[in-house]
C-alpha cells in the first residue's frame, strides 16, 4: 500500500502544476498590461501625472467601446471590418445635423434637432449599418469578412459624400436653434470624471451583464461555439447574429459621437484603422476568432494594453511606422498565446481523462 503512495503524490503535484500554468495563461493580458504600464512609468517622464492618465484613459475608452461591440460579433464567429468607417460616417451625420439641420422641402423649413436628438439619430444610423451587415450575412449568406469589407467602403464613401470631403467644424450648436451642448459628450465631466470614461463604465457594465447573465448572452456563445447545435436547440441563430452586428454598429456610432464632440469637428476620414484596434482589443483580451469564447472584461484589459502601448510609444517619440510594427507583433503574439492556451486545455483534459 505504501508503494502506491509515491506515484499518487507525484500525480497530485502534477495536478497542482497544471492550474498554475493555465492561470498564468488566462491572466496573460492583465500581466501584459502591468508590464507595459510599469515600463512606460519608468522610461517616460510625466507618464504618471494625472492629466496624462486621464488622456490615456479617454483614448483607451474609445478602443474599449469599439472592442465591446466587436467582442459580441467575434463571439458569434464573425468579424466586423466596418466599425472604423461607421465612426467616420456617424461623426459626419452628427456634424451635418448640427450645422445644416434637416430640410423639409414641401414646407420650406429646416429642422435643427437638439444635441440629444442628434445623438439618438446618429446612434440609430450606426445600428442601421450594423443591421445591413447582419442581413447581408444571414439572408444573403455573404461571408462576414466580405460583407463588412464592402460596408467599410460604402460607409467611408458616404461620409465623404455628405460634405464632399470637407470637415464640419465648430460643432458647438446654436442656442437659437436649440442644438447647443454637443461638446459636453467629449469634454464634459460627471462628478469630476470625463463623460467618455463614465460612458465606458456604463457600456462595460451593461455588456458584461448581457453576455454573462441573459439568455441572449448564452445564445451568443452558443452560436459561436456550434452554430448547428445552437439552431437544433431552438436558438434563433440569424436573429442573434443580426443583433450582434447591430450592437457593434451602435458602439461604433457612439465612438464617432465622442470623437466629433471632443474635437468639436467631424472629418470624413475619422476612425480610419479603428477596426484593427477593436479587433486587437478583443483578441488580446482572450476572445477567440473562431467564436464561442471570450469576455467583456478581457476586452477592456486588451483595450487598455493597446491604449497604454500607443500613447506610451508616442510619448517616447517612437516613429509612427515602428508603432505599427510593434502593434502588429503584439497582435500576432496574442493569437499565438491563445492557440497555446487552447492546446494546453486539450492536453490537460486528455490527461485527466486518462487517469
Amino acid at each position: 500500500m505504501s508503494s502506491g503512495a509515491i506515484p499518487t503524490d507525484t500525480a497530485d503535484k502534477a495536478q497542482q502544476r497544471r492550474p498554475l500554468a493555465l492561470l498564468l495563461m488566462s491572466f496573460r493580458t492583465f500581466i501584459a498590461l502591468i508590464v507595459v504600464f510599469a515600463f512606460f512609468s519608468i522610461t517616460t517622464p510625466n507618464f504618471l501625472d494625472m492629466p496624462t492618465l486621464v488622456i490615456l484613459a479617454k483614448h483607451a475608452a474609445i478602443n474599449a467601446i469599439l472592442g465591446i461591440g466587436m467582442t459580441f460579433v467575434i463571439l458569434t464567429a464573425g468579424i466586423d471590418l466596418s466599425v472604423g468607417s461607421i465612426v467616420g460616417l456617424c461623426g459626419m451625420i452628427a456634424g451635418y445635423l448640427l450645422t445644416h439641420g434637416l430640410a423639409v422641402s414641401p414646407l420650406h423649413v429646416t429642422i435643427f434637432p437638439s444635441a440629444m436628438e442628434t445623438g439618438l439619430i446618429t446612434l440609430a444610423a450606426g445600428a442601421g449599418v450594423g443591421l445591413i451587415n447582419g442581413l447581408l450575412i444571414t439572408r444573403l449568406s455573404v461571408a462576414p469578412f466580405i460583407a463588412t469589407l464592402g460596408t467599410l467602403y460604402v460607409a467611408r464613401g458616404a461620409a465623404l459624400l455628405i460634405s464632399d470631403g470637407a470637415t464640419f467644424s465648430n460643432l458647438v450648436g446654436d442656442p437659437r436653434f436649440g442644438n447647443a451642448g454637443f461638446p459636453f459628450l467629449g469634454s464634459g465631466l460627471i462628478l469630476g470624471v470625463p463623460v467618455s470614461i463614465v460612458a465606458l463604465v456604463v457600456f462595460a457594465g451593461v455588456a458584461a451583464y448581457v453576455a454573462a447573465r441573459t439568455p441572449f448572452g448564452r445564445h451568443i456563445y452558443a452560436v459561436g461555439g456550434n452554430e448547428r447545435a445552437a439552431a437544433l436547440s431552438g436558438v434563433k441563430v440569424d436573429l442573434v447574429k443580426v443583433s450582434a452586428y447591430m450592437i457593434s454598429g451602435f458602439c461604433a456610432a457612439f465612438a464617432g459621437l465622442v470623437i466629433a464632440s471632443e474635437l468639436v469637428a467631424a472629418h470624413p476620414a475619422s476612425g480610419e484603422t479603428f477596426e484593427l484596434n477593436a479587433i486587437a482589443a478583443a483578441v488580446l483580451g482572450g476572445t477567440s476568432l473562431s467564436g464561442g469564447r471570450g469576455t467583456i472584461a478581457g476586452t477592456l484589459v486588451g483595450a487598455f494594453v493597446i491604449g497604454v502601448l500607443g500613447d506610451g510609444l508616442v510619448m517616447l517619440g517612437v516613429s509612427s511606422f515602428w508603432q505599427m510594427v510593434i502593434k502588429g507583433l503584439v497582435i500576432i503574439a496574442a493569437v499565438v498565446l491563445d492557440q497555446m492556451q487552447r492546446r494546453m486545455y486539450r492536453r490537460f483534459a486528455l490527461r485527466a481523462q486518462g487517469g
